[in-house]
Order: C-alpha cells, then sequence, then structure tokens
C-alpha cells in the first residue's frame, strides 16, 4: 500500500474571477461533494485580506472555515496552510487545536509557520518582529502546544511566550499533527527537524531541495529523531487534466517528486468550474500513484 497522500488547497478568497464570492464556498457546494472522498486532506490559507485589491477581495478567516469544513465533509483531514503564529496568541492556537481535533475525531492538522505578510500584520495591530525573531517565537508555540495537548499541567517558560497550568481540555486522545511550512535553512528548516511531524514547502529544483531535505534530517538525527519522523510535502499549482495526455504530464511530475522523497502533496488547482476534470486527476493520476 502506498504512503502517498494527496491535500486539495481550497482558496477562501473572493475576487472578480470568482464573481467575488469565496470559491471555497462554490468548491464545497458543486466539487467536494464527488472530489474529496479521493483526497486525504483539504487545506485553506490563514490570511485576513486578499491580494490584488483588500477593498473588494473577501478573505475568510481560517479557522471558522477550516471547522466549517470539517463539519461539511468528515471523509478528509483539514488543515491550515499555513497558520502565522503571530495572529494569535500560543495557548490560544494550542486550545483552538485540541478542540478541533477533538471535534473531529483525529482529523486536524496544525499546519503553522512564522508568517510573512507584514502589511497585513501591522494593519490589523499585530507587532511584525525581525524573521530570526518570529521563526524563534514558533518554536516556542510548538512546545507550548504539545505541552497542552499531552499534559495535565502544563507549564512553559521560553525566551518569548510562557504558559501556567494553561488546560486545554478536554485533550484529545491523539494529539495533532503539527505540520510547520518553512524553507529558511538558517532557522526554519532546523526547527522543522526537531519538532514538525510534516515539513511543507514549494518545489524550486533538484538541487536546492536535497539541500534543504538534507538540513531538516540532520536536524531531526541531532534531536534524536529518524529521517522518517518527518513527512516531506510540498505545494504544486496547475491545472487540473483536461485529456489523457494532461494527466501523464501530471504523473510524471509528481512521481518524479516522489522519487526525491516527497510523499505528501498538496495541490492548488485554483478555480476549477467543474468536476470532471478533478475526476480525471483523481483516476488517472493520483490512482496509479496508490497503486505504485
Amino acid at each position: 500500500m502506498s504512503d502517498t497522500k494527496f491535500g486539495w488547497l481550497s482558496p477562501v478568497a473572493s475576487h472578480a474571477g470568482s464573481d467575488f464570492k469565496p470559491i471555497v464556498t462554490f468548491q464545497a457546494e458543486h466539487l467536494f461533494p464527488s472530489v474529496l472522498p479521493y483526497f486525504d486532506s483539504v487545506w485553506i490559507a490563514d490570511h485576513f485580506y486578499g491580494f490584488d485589491d483588500a477593498k473588494k477581495e473577501g478573505f475568510l478567516e481560517a479557522w471558522t472555515t477550516l471547522t466549517w469544513l470539517a463539519a461539511k465533509f468528515d471523509n478528509v483531514d483539514v488543515a491550515h496552510h499555513v497558520v502565522g503564529h503571530g495572529y494569535r496568541n500560543p495557548a490560544l492556537i494550542a486550545k483552538m487545536a485540541s478542540t478541533l481535533q477533538v471535534l473531529t475525531q483525529g482529523r486536524f492538522i496544525l499546519g503553522i509557520g512564522a508568517g510573512w505578510r507584514e502589511e497585513e500584520y501591522k494593519a490589523y495591530g499585530y507587532e511584525f518582529p525581525a524573521a530570526a525573531v518570529r521563526l524563534r517565537q514558533l518554536e516556542e508555540v510548538v512546545q507550548i502546544c504539545r505541552k497542552m495537548w499531552t499534559e495535565e499541567h502544563p507549564q512553559f517558560r521560553g525566551e518569548y511566550f510562557g504558559i501556567d497550568d494553561a488546560v486545554a481540555t478536554p485533550r484529545p486522545e491523539v494529539a495533532p499533527r503539527v505540520c510547520i511550512g518553512s524553507s529558511g535553512e538558517s532557522i526554519g528548516l532546523k526547527i522543522v527537524g526537531r519538532r514538525a511531524d510534516i515539513w511543507n514547502t514549494g518545489f524550486g529544483d533538484e538541487e536546492s531541495w536535497q539541500r534543504k531535505r538534507d538540513i531538516v534530517y540532520e536536524a531531526a538525527n541531532a534531536f534524536g529523531r529518524d529521517d522518517g519522523d518527518v513527512t516531506c510535502c510540498v505545494t504544486v499549482a496547475g491545472q487540473l487534466p483536461e485529456s489523457g495526455p494532461d494527466s501523464e504530464e501530471w504523473l510524471q511530475r509528481l512521481e518524479g517528486l516522489r522519487d526525491l522523497g516527497i510523499s505528501y502533496f498538496v495541490l492548488d488547482f485554483g478555480h476549477p468550474l467543474s468536476v470532471e476534470p478533478a475526476l480525471r486527476f483523481a483516476e488517472e493520476v493520483m490512482a496509479p500513484m496508490r497503486r505504485s
């Protein structure tokens, strides 16, 4: 049985191309009932407004939307792509994650990162420290989460954050998996190696991928973990296939990535209007990869 997994990245944005209606609501109505049974997970981004015209483009809040999706579709895992930890207090993140993990009976993946969109932070009144600080804060956030998910009386005092008996009851029977989105070679990837169950990033070229993967594995080994403790996950964008040759191109692309040790694919198809190409992708790309 193949361990290859596939996630669907659903845009929560609304813009001219979607008649200013949230794309995720269209997909939930017209695509997901038929398509999501083939996928392992559904992912959504964590931002507060759009990227072209903030006054016109809507952007649904991430935790609320993900909870809505989790309730509507109980056959897939749900994850953020990815939460900016600076938008919410660390203990609150842990509590929200614990709650969603309990309510979904173990289907929640905490996708989390250091955040990057300075203008958004400042527009909403959040501090935006230097990248190195945000990354070190991220590691403390993950440590706090794991303590609150597993300990009866969690205590933590770090350089940036602390908790004092911050309970997250009811605690989940199985702690959420932590997916860290990062590509920074100096600090971020080492945190991935120490703390992540899943590592999400983009794919540039084979050389840079192997270099970054080795940094993750070396950090994991130094922390007493095995390479296999961190699942390599990449986000891949592209149009859904309209023909057999299109599917074959997708198949070769993803199989090439899998040969490099990548076993989880988060797929960004944009705003497809029809279910047929999505089913083609499931049958002609995903199915043979799962069989191989």
